[in-house]
């Protein structure tokens, strides 16, 4: 099949999402391709599938949520949330700390990144009113307090570790103290007057929701040894997304757990309880179309977008997201086949490691639609080679969810 014409291209590159004024809102990914026939990458999000995960959230989970915004900081990703009642954010950058300020501006940010400049901490405190700081040693204590002075009303946040790495991807490699210093810094933090927080996180994609009842234990022995109340306990994030690869279990089975473990390792605690999910809030709400740029003899394809645009996340953790198939406006249907693919960009790198099941009829042209890329989709996308992966256009009907939530 021959491809359509790409005339106007810059035309079309900037499509208004429904906040907008005289903005049109497609039906669907069919829709999108019928009435645009997009030659380059689009990200098709639909805000009735965020909005039912954040009410998911916010009614299932025993305490409040927090959006990890760097999942996927797209305005009206943030402003969707909003609008369906969340009022705090998991920022990690005074990007982000500004971003959610102007879209939501009674909104509680926890500034939760526990390596932040004497510039950032000080920006955040004085001109967006940030007053809560996560941390993970003395250092990072000190210069916080040496920028919001002895106001009583800002919460450290001290990210502490287990011992052990837990069944999840590894993030204690980077950011956390070990217990017996997380106890020794909340001390610290009541004792120059601030308010005691502690938080932690299992690793996101966490398969095992017993890896919260063992953290929160974790929790409970540090704020015993340190001798404080918290103010707020953070579970983090971690809760899973189920991928084409992944066995993962449902969300109340999390929410069951930490449930559990807040009532049995803080009996009567007068502390927040908080959750900050990022990958499992924003993932289903948004798909990525590409389309196919070449295909070889055999079962090899390239698309216009790839491991240095949307798809990082297929090459760094080997996830497999669900995809489906269209020529001219209508799914491709037919038997599958698994094919190779490779991005748009002359480096060999830009291949996805593993197959991805395809109609065996799929050619030059045809538009392949990768599921569940709402969450470090377009988030962690480069221009690397003068390619771009960051047009959004508004769906009523998304991607078809892989199952119960």
């Amino acid at each position: 099949m021959a491809p359509k014409s790409t005339a106007g291209r810059s035309a079309d590159k900037v499509i208004p999402l429904a906040r907008d004024p005289g903005v049109r809102v497609f039906r669907d990914t069919a829709h999108v391709i019928s009435a645009v026939a997009p030659d380059y990458p689009l990200y098709c999000f639909c805000p009735g599938q965020l909005q039912a995960q954040s009410r998911r959230f916010q009614q299932g989970f025993p305490g409040k949520v927090a959006y990890a915004v760097k999942a996927n900081a797209h305005p009206r990703i943030v402003a969707t949330l909003a609008d369906s009642g969340l009022r705090h954010f998991d920022v990690a950058s005074m990007n982000e700390v500004a971003l959610v300020r102007d879209l939501v501006p009674d909104a509680t940010l926890l500034y939760d990144n526990p390596v932040k400049s004497r510039d950032e901490i000080g920006r955040a405190y004085r001109d967006f009113g940030v007053r809560s700081f996560a941390l993970d040693d003395a250092i990072e204590l000190q210069k916080i307090a040496d920028q919001v002075g002895r106001d009583t009303n800002v919460q450290m946040n001290v990210r502490f570790k287990l011992p052990k790495v837990m069944p999840a991807q590894d993030l204690s490699s980077k950011f956390g103290a070990t217990m017996d210093v997380a106890a020794d810094l909340l001390r610290q933090v009541v004792a120059m007057g601030y308010r005691p927080a502690l938080t932690f996180h299992p690793g996101s994609q966490c398969t095992d929701p017993l890896a919260y009842d063992e953290y929160i234990a974790g929790s409970a022995a540090v704020v015993a040894a340190a001798g404080v109340q918290l103010s707020m306990l953070n579970v983090g994030g971690g809760f899973p997304v189920p991928y084409a690869n992944a066995s993962v279990p449902p969300l109340v089975e999390y929410f069951g757990a930490v449930g559990k473990a807040w009532r049995q390792y803080f009996p009567g605690a007068t502390g927040e309880l908080v959750c900050e999910p990022g990958r499992s809030m924003a993932a289903d709400c948004v798909s990525l179309l590409t389309r196919v740029k070449h295909r070889r003899a055999g079962r090899i394809v390239y698309l216009n977008d790839g491991i240095y645009g949307g798809l990082l996340e297929h090459l760094v953790f080997k996830i497999s997201t669900p995809v489906r198939a269209y020529r001219d406006g209508r799914l491709l249907d037919g038997a599958n086949a698994e094919f190779e693919v490779f991005g748009p960009t002359c480096d060999s790198t830009d291949r996805l490691p593993l197959t991805v099941p395809l109609p065996e009829q799929l050619g030059e042209g045809d538009w392949v639609e990768f599921g569940l890329m709402g969450a470090y989709g377009s988030a962690t996308a480069t221009r690397f080679n003068g390619f771009e992966s960051d047009q959004y256009v508004e769906v009523g009907q998304g991607f078809p969810s892989p199952g119960p939530r």
